[in-house]
């Protein structure tokens, strides 16, 4: 499998090189993420891993536009950025995981696994579903639009996919683990209060300006989607 590396430090992109490579990708250097882009065109590629602080455009800038074009390919963000806002700057810009470095090279195989192994276990675009829909609650899973009563929402591509596994489980109690695993992957971070911000995003998005609301906390437990509370 090929695997695109945006990495402006020559000495951490040689050892991920070496690295990935012992492992039986091929691997391709970018240290530009503009030049980048272009690679994402050419090449079929099975996973990207960027910095987000580059030359020119920044990675975070880089996800938002090559999601655009390639939606369903793999990002994972290598980088020394490592608070919760930036992090979740990360995820919003479409990253499927985040690593901060210093990093251990064992843990970026194991995390490239994850990425891959759930890439893989979602449903292909010709056996998705066009439309799911919860009473006045819209999703158009192929153009990742939502309307709420006819009026359209804005999501990120997080929140979206947030939404979606809500939807998809709807009326059932969903512990803060079960999201992590399904929304991020089995390698976050369930000490931090992501799920909790994200759930407070949605909130505001999807229930703020109607009467009858959601999404809803079972304190001690996890959360729950539904309209009969």
């Amino acid at each position: 499998m090929k695997i695109l590396i945006i990495e402006d430090n020559a000495r951490v992109s040689a050892l991920l090189k070496r690295g990935l490579e012992s492992q039986g990708y091929q691997i391709y250097i970018s240290e530009d993420a503009e030049d980048a882009l272009v690679l994402a065109d050419r090449i079929a590629f099975g996973l990207i891993i960027t910095d987000i602080m580059l030359p020119q455009m920044n990675g975070i800038e880089f996800s938002k536009t090559v999601r655009q074009k390639h939606p369903d390919l793999p990002i994972i963000m290598l980088t020394a950025l490592g608070t919760i806002d930036e992090k979740i700057e990360g995820f919003d810009a479409g990253a499927d995981d985040y690593m901060v470095k210093p990093f251990e090279i064992r843990e970026l195989y194991a995390r490239i696994k994850a990425v891959l192994l759930r890439k893989s276990s979602l449903p292909k675009k010709e056996e998705t579903p066009e439309v799911i829909q919860y009473h006045q609650l819209v999703i158009h899973q192929k153009t990742n639009r939502v309307f709420r009563d006819g009026k359209e929402i804005t999501l990120t591509p997080k929140e979206f996919r947030l939404l979606v596994f809500l939807m998809t489980h709807a009326e059932r109690i969903l512990t803060r683990e079960e999201i992590a695993e399904n929304v991020w992957g089995n390698h976050f971070d369930t000490g931090t209060n992501y799920i909790d911000v994200y759930i407070a995003y949605l909130r505001k998005k999807i229930d703020k300006d109607f009467n009858e609301k959601l999404i809803h906390t079972k304190p001690g437990t996890g959360f729950i989607f539904t309209r009969n509370l």
